[in-house]
């Protein structure tokens, strides 16, 4: 006789998660591999998720709810564990983002999490630390939903020109991510400037930071140092970093230059490139 894991639903999110899933899967009458089958998925994914040992992806939870029909429900619960597998001084940003009616990003020298591609942010997580690279990795782009919503946040990005030359994960990867950030070229709620390095000294020489702007609440500056994060609504530190934002703002590209230069980047130093016989060069 197969033995099989007695989760506590209430120990955390995912435990939850995975109760849920196997109540709905037996209530159908589908074993793992049958249930596995219908949404293209392998039976050990299923059985992984349902004890708590994998995370579910928010296109797996799409897919089982159909199957299953469960009216939404392991999509809606998706949020709740990918956020509560977040660093525990991050989650409190991640509710930020997803409250946040705008977010005004400055990142000196990398795409930040909430553009970066899947290739991209493995290549960031994995930095002296391989350890459940898949699942870190889902959850930081998971963070990206908030653009999907019915009413997403406008945000706002400015980003230094070394983030465009630092080649994280290598020239395929830089240039699928560059291709990323082209892609909102015409996406009003969501607008990315460069700041050139012909602007030398500016505003946000101390360092990244974000605001994030709300309907009623106060705004909130958040600050990232190593392994930690300072949210804070302090009025002097709003003002004075929304005071930086809008020099940088000005000193930055335009909208439609900061475009161009990222286009001519991506050609120049990620393109293929081919030799005198036509054919690609390794």
């Amino acid at each position: 006789m197969t033995h099989i894991n007695v989760l506590d639903p209430g120990a955390s999110p995912l435990d939850y998660y995975g109760y849920e899933l196997r109540r709905a899967r037996e209530a159908a009458g589908l074993t793992q591999r049958q249930l596995g089958d219908i949404v293209n998925y392998t039976g050990s994914l299923i059985g992984q998720i349902e004890t708590a040992r994998k995370l579910p992806t928010p296109t797996f939870s799409e897919r089982v709810d159909a199957a299953l029909g469960t009216g939404g429900l392991l999509s809606r619960l998706t949020e709740l564990v990918l956020r509560s597998q977040l660093p525990a001084w991050f989650q409190q940003v991640a509710e930020l983002e997803s409250r946040a009616i705008e977010i005004c990003s400055y990142q000196d020298h990398m795409v930040l999490g909430l553009l970066q591609t899947k290739a991209y942010a493995r290549a960031v997580l994995g930095v002296l630390d391989q350890t459940n690279l898949d699942d870190r990795t889902t959850v930081r782009l998971a963070r990206q939903r908030i653009f999907e919503k019915k009413d997403p946040p406008v945000f706002w990005a400015v980003l230094g020109e070394a983030a465009l030359y630092q080649a994280i994960g290598g020239p395929e990867t830089m240039r699928e991510q560059l291709a990323h950030l082209l892609s909102f070229e015409n996406n009003p709620r969501i607008n990315i400037q460069i700041l050139p390095f012909s602007v030398g000294a500016h505003a946000g020489l101390t360092g990244s930071f974000d605001l994030y702007r709300f309907p009623s609440d106060p705004t909130i500056v958040y600050i990232e140092g190593y392994g930690s994060g300072h949210p804070t609504a302090n009025p002097d530190t709003v003002k004075d970093c929304s005071l930086r934002y809008d020099h940088l703002q000005a000193a930055a590209l335009s909208l439609r230059d900061s475009a161009e230069l990222i286009r001519r980047v991506m050609e120049e130093r990620y393109g293929e490139q081919r030799g005198s016989d036509g054919g690609p060069v390794a």
